[in-house]
């Protein structure tokens, strides 16, 4: 039976495609200015002329997006990700497991439920979405190859296949791009893992074939095109807090009450709310508060930010 959580969030809301795939160049419009976006369902292009935009073409949509193992340029991703090889996909699972191993992308899909869920993103840099994924609960794969008593947090790993990936040449970041959850984080309902948008597959800039979704965090903690799935007894290394953990913690829950050291998280813009559209509060949790909070009970936030 699929989670049911407080949602208020239908497809008005979502962020229209064209606006989602060319968030980039609407962002290199704005003079590289941080962010751009509403909350979700505080504000429609249909209601205020100054939110709307103009869809761009094909080629533009296409050529602007934010995946580092394919360039840190905004276009190299859309020039270059074709490159990479999304079918036969594998995803190794090991660590603290009852059954690990090497498993088929083909044969993951074949025994889990795959459902759209509409959910916010919450880029770090200020803007935010509303996105329709199609994908299956995190919970639904970790249950199957057994979680052991010892594992506490679950880490994940990007392919790494220099002869696919230019941008691995560049060291950005200490590749593969790592990431990781608490368990209870990993295994809560609305941790998913995505394998389409819009009911498409997920293009292979935005992630393909598999990416993690975990909606109330910052965006970069939902890692793409996932290879190897870990359970571990100790907090795993993340790339972004191993590049500089004064700026990106391990948790990254979105908290308008912690600023990023270098700009204010109180506010943002969703993507498609136009360069001069008012800025809106920043949801706690990004608007998942009644559902997550209970998992931070007691924790200060500012210092496990």
């Amino acid at each position: 039976m699929a989670y049911r959580w407080k949602n208020d969030l239908t497809w008005d809301d979502v962020t229209p495609e064209a606006q989602f795939i060319n968030r980039r160049q609407i962002m290199a419009g704005a003079g590289g200015l941080l962010g751009a976006g509403l909350i979700g369902g505080a504000a429609r292009a249909q209601d205020d002329p100054r939110l709307a935009l103009e869809p761009n073409s094909w080629e533009e949509i296409t050529t602007y997006n934010n995946y580092y193992e394919f360039g840190t340029g905004k276009s190299d991703p859309a020039n270059n990700a074709h490159t990479l090889t999304t079918s036969p996909w594998a995803i190794e699972v090991d660590g603290l497991v009852d059954n690990p191993g090497t498993y088929s992308l083909e044969d993951i899909l074949s025994e889990v439920e795959i459902e759209e869920r509409i959910y916010r993103l919450r880029c770090v840099e200020q803007w935010s979405m509303v996105i329709p994924w199609n994908g299956f609960e995190l919970a639904d794969l970790l249950n199957r190859v057994g979680v052991q008593d010892g594992a506490r947090y679950v880490a994940f790993e990007t392919a790494m296949r220099p002869e696919e990936m230019p941008g691995l040449r560049v060291p950005v970041l200490d590749w593969p791009y790592k990431e990781g959850l608490r368990l209870d984080e990993a295994m809560h309902p609305l941790t998913i893992m995505a394998t389409g948008i819009y009911g498409r597959d997920i293009p292979n800039q935005n992630g393909a074939p598999i990416r993690l979704v975990v909606p109330w965090k910052y965006g970069y903690k939902s890692i793409k095109s996932i290879v190897r799935i870990s359970l571990v007894e100790d907090q795993p290394t993340t790339s972004w807090s191993e590049y500089s953990d004064r700026e990106y913690g391990f948790y990254s829950n979105v908290n308008p009450n912690v600023d990023h050291p270098r700009w204010s998280q109180a506010d943002e813009r969703r993507i498609g709310g136009g360069l001069f559209a008012n800025r809106l509060p920043t949801l706690m949790f990004n608007g998942y508060e009644d559902d997550v909070a209970s998992l931070y009970e007691g924790m200060d936030l500012e210092v496990y930010h």
